[in-house]
């Protein structure tokens, strides 16, 4: 963009187009590195702000940004996102009628689009097209998928590699918010953009409280979680469709509204699930892991896996489906040594069968964990931090250690008394003294260490053996049915009385009542607020969320905005959407405020602190002589939210040289065509009226000052 001031150009269409003052860690960077036409792989976490990477970028450029994208459902919704944003783009698919392709591909080749989204299955039909256009960059979403090292390969996207030798001179930026070094190297090689700079945005997802626990009685567990979480959306995971259906029946049988989602059902019942678990008419969906990849949906309030996943990108990505908006959300793992050894079987035979296995190693290691969870995620991807996060369930209910010498000595000699061919479950039953046919058919009831920890529950027991195997002190042989056997460590405890620690298990944890007490207070206003939301939806056959985040909701209710220009200052707030829905949520604040004026000072009058308001800090650079562009550069806001601040404190009696803003004929000027214009309904019927040559901030500052 020769001949402007970048960072300026940038924000003002962050506000303008996406509502937002300031950009998220890595964006600013990467968007400007695409800008100036290299090629860029970016790994950011789910919520971390991908999508603007390229979206910003389209706008800036000349021509079309061609967005390739790995579901149906994925390109929808972002598309109802851009256009509610009042962004021009359309998607390119199998599922739409022949009449709605044409003309979408009429709009692309006659420069209408400034994003096209189309499936890598779909993309080379389109190459003559292509050529006929402007392409201002390519970029390739969920890119992990070209990479046989990732955990979700996808054939249809290795032929993206030939988009550099048919088109050389477009930069390319590849996406993803889950791949390892390695896999990172080979989005690079596969997409033969090996100069792409790279950039790796914290995988850090500090509203996310991360929860494991043991996988028994799940479903009672399950229960009890949902009752702190009545009405907010969620999604459980299983590996098996029989599970997620059965998972479902149990909970609509217990009186929650759950569908199951799985490859079982038709496309059209999946379609159906799905868009009705995005309007927020389904609030429980129990799903295999192929759900939630083409969800945008960014009030998921928390996400279940009912069985362990089979590595730590898959388990990343899929509890990033949960608190997209950045507010509290629950993510909640069972785990259990079934679940390894199922994930197991599904790795032997593979092409990469030891890789799969070395990563569902550390999976397993993550879920056994006894130290701070965030830590330990954070460094398999490769981002060590020093201190523990506080928002994990180890970090809350940090563990007990007991000097447990005698007990492992016992542990140890049964599983030798056994000729190491038992697996745990067994291993158990004979230590604990079990009365069960599988101990009798064995004569097992007759060794030495029979019932020599029967003073030890069989949960409390399972946990400590799983310790031992953490410390090296037992092994299990997962290809030979799972059966335990001895280490070298072993002989130090059974014959050399080598000391070991233990962790007393985590007593049933209580939930994280600092979040769910923030996510389940329905404030009036919160709740009205949800309600015009859902209708202009349903109206508009769009996502609430497309609408509105809960999150932009959350700040109204903080705010309580009283006019147009209050509002625009709200998170995700753009030009579009307060021309669009301005006066219809104003209308229900006001109303609300009108129903309950005492609160609603309380709570104005508690938000105070002793920190300067963003609006006088705005205040003291114009006074000190500063223009409202410097302002603008110096603070990372675009020069509309300088306004409003001026604004807001000459509203609030301070002194503003308003001369130094706008003159006294453009007051007059102003103030006469709202004569003219006779009862105008709102401030894009003075824009239309000046020829769109007057600024939105200029007219409500005239109108400001002319009634007062």
């Amino acid at each position: 963009m020769p001949g402007t001031n970048t960072s300026l150009t940038l924000l003002n269409l962050l506000k303008t187009h996406f509502g937002f003052d300031t950009f998220l860690p890595n964006q600013k960077q990467i968007i400007t590195t695409l800008l100036k036409g290299n090629d860029t792989l970016a790994i950011m976490p789910t919520g971390g702000g991908k999508s603007l990477c390229f979206q910003l970028p389209a706008l800036a450029l000349k021509g079309t940004a061609i967005v390739i994208s790995p579901l149906i459902a994925l390109m929808k919704d972002q598309v109802d996102a851009l256009r509610s944003n009042g962004i021009s783009a359309a998607y390119f698919n199998s599922s739409q009628p022949e009449e709605e392709q044409q003309q979408t591909l009429s709009d692309l080749q006659s420069g209408k689009l400034k994003l096209f989204y189309v499936a890598p299955e779909s993309i080379f039909l389109l190459e003559n097209i292509l050529h006929r256009i402007v392409i201002n960059l390519f970029a390739i979403d969920e890119a992990h998928c070209i990479s046989s090292w990732g955990h979700d390969f996808r054939p249809a996207y290795t032929r993206l590699g030939s988009l550099k030798q048919h088109f050389p001179e477009i930069p390319i930026i590849a996406l993803t918010a889950t791949a390892d070094s390695a896999t990172q190297d080979d989005i690079a090689k596969q997409l033969a953009i090996p100069k792409a700079k790279k950039f790796i945005a914290s995988f850090d997802r500090p509203n996310l409280y991360l929860d494991v626990r043991p996988g028994q009685k799940r479903i009672q567990q399950i229960l009890q979680f949902l009752k702190s979480h009545q009405d907010d959306s969620g999604i459980i995971y299983c590996l098996s469709r029989k599970s997620t259906q059965s998972v479902a029946d149990k909970l609509v049988a217990a009186g929650y509204d759950a569908k199951a989602y799985h490859a079982g059902l038709s496309s059209e019942e999946r379609s159906e699930i799905q868009e009705r678990f995005v309007n927020d008419q389904i609030p429980i969906i129990v799903a295999t892991i192929a759900f939630g990849m083409g969800i945008d949906k960014s009030n998921v309030r928390w996400v279940i896996h009912y069985n362990m996943p089979k590595n730590i990108e898959g388990y990343y990505q899929e509890i990033g489906r949960s608190g997209r908006d950045g507010l509290p959300a629950h993510t909640l793992l069972f785990y259990s040594f079934a679940d390894v050894v199922q994930l197991r079987k599904f790795a032997e035979g593979s092409p990469t069968e030891d890789y799969q296995l070395a990563k569902l190693e550390r999976m397993q290691q993550f879920a056994e964990a006894l130290s701070c969870r965030r830590r330990a995620l954070l460094g398999y991807f490769g981002e060590h931090v020093q201190e523990d996060c506080g928002n994990c369930d180890v970090c809350k209910n940090p563990p007990v250690y007991f000097d447990g010498t005698q007990l492992a000595q016992k542990v140890c000699s049964a599983v030798a008394r056994l000729n190491e061919q038992e697996a745990l479950g067994m291993v158990i039953d004979v230590l604990r003294g079990a009365h069960n046919a599988s101990v009798y058919s064995k004569g097992y009831q007759n060794i030495k260490t029979y019932g020599e920890a029967s003073d030890v529950s069989w949960r409390d027991l399972q946990q400590y053996i799983i310790q031992l195997i953490n410390q090296g002190v037992l092994e299990i042989r997962f290809h030979e049915n799972g059966r335990l056997i001895l280490t070298p460590l072993a002989k130090g405890v059974l014959f050399e009385n080598r000391k070991i620690s233990l962790a007393r298990p985590l007593q049933k944890k209580e939930e994280e009542t600092s979040f769910t007490s923030e996510t389940q207070t329905t404030n009036g206003l919160f709740s009205k607020l949800k309600q015009l939301r859902a209708k202009l939806a349903n109206e508009m056959g769009v996502p609430a969320y497309v609408i509105f985040s809960d999150a932009s909701l959350k700040d109204m209710v903080a705010k309580l905005p009283q006019d147009e220009l209050a509002f625009s200052e709200i998170s995700g707030v753009g030009q579009a959407k307060l021309e669009k829905y301005a006066a219809s949520f104003l209308k229900v604040i006001q109303e609300e405020q009108k129903e309950k004026p005492k609160k609603v000072v309380k709570t104005r009058k508690k938000k105070r602190s002793n920190k300067t308001p963003t609006h006088l800090i705005s205040l003291g650079l114009f006074r000190d002589g500063l223009t409202v562009d410097e302002i603008a550069t110096q603070r990372g806001l675009v020069n509309s939210t300088v306004h409003s601040h001026l604004l807001k404190a000459h509203s609030a009696g301070e002194e503003v040289e308003v001369e130094k803003l706008i003159s006294s004929e453009e007051i007059d000027k102003i103030a006469s065509a709202k004569q003219q214009l006779e009862n105008p309904k709102s401030l894009k019927d003075f824009f239309k009226h000046f020829e769109e040559k007057i600024p939105y901030w200029k007219i409500k500052l005239a109108l400001y000052l002319s009634d007062n």
